[in-house]
């Protein structure tokens, strides 16, 4: 029967359609990196114009995009390995568009909070977790590839970021957030279609590959003792699982902080306005494809934390340069190396996961694990806030993160792959 729907499903496309998921992926990463991630520093500038907010208290509403996914996690990962992620990918578009159109409502700062807190279910619901779990479960051999050509969707948002910040300057930030919210709802509804769960449901074999090759795979799994899938708790058991998980967290120092404070740095040392500072987001993007095509290759064939403690460097000198100088040869260095350490580890942080825990539980696994990140992307721009308001500058924070997630680096280099759960063990 399962060669009979794969010999159907072969005479109606070529294409893998764990490829097809990957496309669906792309196209929801580019609306949320251009719609919210990389457009907060955009809003955190008319906010203060128009509010008269301080840079800590907005620092602070951003940081709820953050803390949701790290509360989420455990609660999204369950439902992901018992729903599936089709459901879940069409519950964050709707939360996230409609998120996006209350936030051109808002007239108070707790409107602000709240909005950004329905936006925050909706970006973690249909976002990096899901996403990169629905991949894990369809590519084995090419999964840092599969995870790298997402990615680059998400790099691609830079494109769509100046288009927004135009729209910001000539119709409003009100306006810009609630058309934002339209499209965010109707693509992201659209990418939820090409989700399913498992390749085996649909008579596949992870990677596309034959029956014949699938079981010289599983051949060689058990011959080198690594066809084995972790529980939660016997994840939470091993160093590696903590290592990852903080390792992770420590580089969201400067991925979170970045997006929020990047432009209001720009446009206080050099005069830029809001445009110019988002000119800056296409060459970001640049440096990310470069990373994710070269991370996504190297992934495949060699150590996968030794390339994610390499990137960890880049994280830290990049804004470490940025602390210092705002002229042009510098922010386009900063912008070089964080936006390559970026591409190169984004895609690699799932892929290990998976590596060493299995795909079962995966979307558990890395929900528990989530709630240990979201706390470096929580204190990065929080942090970077309230510096700035007691020092007047980023200089101080922008130092201090560069150097905690240079040192993050350690944490990749020290994990390992995991021996086998004594249950697994004893059973074989």
């Amino acid at each position: 029967m399962a060669a009979s729907v794969r010999s159907l499903l072969a005479g109606r496309s070529r294409l893998y359609y764990g490829w097809r998921i990957v496309i669906g992926a792309f196209f929801s990463q580019i609306m949320h990196s251009s719609l919210l991630f990389l457009s907060q520093g955009l809003y955190v500038v008319q906010f203060e114009a128009a509010f008269g907010w301080s840079r800590g208290a907005i620092s602070w509403a951003f940081g709820l995009l953050r803390i949701e996914t790290g509360l989420l996690g455990p609660i999204q990962g369950w439902m992901i390995d018992r729903f599936g992620p089709r459901p879940v990918m069409r519950l964050g578009s709707l939360l996230f568009g409609g998120g996006l159109v209350l936030l051109g409502q808002i007239q108070d700062l707790w409107h602000l909070f709240a909005a950004l807190t329905v936006i925050a279910m909706g970006t973690s619901l249909a976002g990096f977790l899901t996403v990169n779990t629905a991949l894990a479960h369809w590519f084995v051999r090419k999964r840092a590839r599969a995870m790298s050509v997402t990615s680059i969707g998400f790099a691609s948002g830079a494109l769509v970021t100046p288009v927004i910040a135009w729209s910001i300057t000539t119709f409003g930030w009100r306006e810009t957030a609630a058309f934002s919210g339209i499209v965010a709802t109707c693509v992201g509804l659209l990418a939820a279609q090409f989700f399913r769960r498992r390749p085996e449901d649909m008579g596949l074999n992870a990677d596309g590959v034959s029956d014949e090759e699938a079981a010289r795979r599983a051949a060689a799994q058990r011959a080198a003792g690594t066809d084995y899938d972790f529980t939660v708790r016997e994840a939470a058991r091993d160093r590696s699982f903590w290592l990852i998980s903080s390792g992770h967290g420590l580089a969201l120092l400067v991925v979170g902080t970045i997006p929020v404070h990047l432009v209001p740095h720009l446009v206080e040392r050099n005069g830029w306005d809001v445009a110019q500072a988002s000119l800056l987001f296409p060459g970001l993007m640049a440096a990310q494809i470069a990373g994710q095509v070269s991370g996504g290759i190297m992934g495949d064939r060699y150590s996968k934390r030794m390339l994610a403690g390499a990137a960890m460097l880049g994280h830290g000198a990049g804004i470490a340069v940025l602390a210092f100088s705002t002229s042009l040869p510098a922010v386009a260095c900063a912008v070089a190396l964080h936006g390559a350490a970026w591409g190169m580890r984004g895609p690699l942080m799932m892929a290990l996961r998976a590596d060493y825990f299995g795909r079962r539980r995966l979307g558990q696994i890395a929900g528990w694990s989530n709630t240990i990140t979201a706390g470096g992307s929580i204190v990065g721009p929080v942090y970077a806030g309230l510096l700035y308001d007691a020092r007047g500058d980023y200089t101080l924070a922008f130092l201090t993160l560069g150097a905690a997630t240079a040192a993050g680096s350690l944490t990749f280099f020290f994990a390992r792959r995991p021996p086998p759960p004594v249950r697994s063990a004893a059973s074989s």
